[in-house]
């Protein structure tokens, strides 16, 4: 028997780190607390690596989802937006997780499919639509705690949410505290993609498209320190935008 609740694809850039295993571990404890969090909230979550799986599977394993969910890790390939190969802070690039993201945002624009971009998840989106990054934002800034365990790096700021946007909608909220650790950021917003969230400092912390149900935060609503109401209202904005998907299948069934 086909489950009837909506099914929710969680996109991970990779199950394993073995160079970076404390890295590894943490990221996994932020993916986990969105699948159990959407999981409870109804959704069937399919859990997904892009590297593992490369482009064309990628793509196959999400055709048929209500929604999308791609999160954080490490930057994105500077060869997709025309970045300088080297940098300070530099990560690993996994291209192909880079390539299968991209693909699977440009498909959720041109099938109106709810996507939310997280962190690294909102640049992916940006990149997918002609945009550019910042490759380093300076250290001791207000985006990341630096020189600290990597369970430590999350730092608390206020971000001040588009009058009018979305994501001020479902947040219900002017100004919010967010938690965040990223040391890339926004820089060319791309295609059809407007500014719903800055940063005191300017920087860009969300992002919406004009005409698709999609949205980018940069910062991490599934830390367990954030903001208890924030994750649950994103995923139940997406649920809203995939209703009239999931209805009009049913009807056709």
């Amino acid at each position: 028997m086909t489950s009837s609740r909506p099914r929710l694809a969680v996109v991970q850039v990779t199950r394993s780190r073995p160079e970076n295993e404390a890295y590894n571990a943490f990221v996994q404890v932020l993916n986990g607390r969105v699948w159990a969090m959407a999981e409870a909230a109804g959704w069937h979550v399919l859990r997904l690596a892009a590297e593992e799986l490369g482009p064309r599977a990628l793509l196959a394993a999400t055709e048929d989802v209500d929604a999308v969910v791609i999160m954080g890790g490490e930057d994105v390939s500077p060869a997709f937006y025309g970045g300088d190969v080297d940098y300070p802070g530099r990560s690993l690039h996994y291209r192909s997780a880079d390539e299968g993201q991209i693909a699977l945002v440009r498909r959720a624009v041109a099938d109106g499919t709810p996507l939310l971009g997280i962190c690294r998840g909102e640049q992916i989106i940006n990149v997918a639509l002609g945009g550019t990054l910042h490759q380093h934002i300076e250290d001791g800034d207000l985006h990341r705690n630096t020189g600290v365990p990597i369970t430590e790096v999350m730092a608390d700021h206020e971000v001040r949410l588009a009058p009018g946007s979305r994501i001020a909608d479902v947040l219900g909220a002017d100004t919010v505290i967010v938690r965040s650790a990223h040391h890339q950021a926004i820089d060319r917003v791309g295609d059809g993609l407007v500014v719903a969230a800055t940063a005191p400092d300017g920087g860009i912390e969300a992002v919406e498209h004009v005409s698709a149900p999609i949205t980018g935060v940069q910062w991490h609503p599934e830390d367990a320190q954030a903001a208890a109401d924030q994750l649950p209202a994103l995923l139940e904005a997406l649920a809203a935008a995939a209703v009239p998907a999931v209805e009009a299948g049913e009807r056709a069934a």
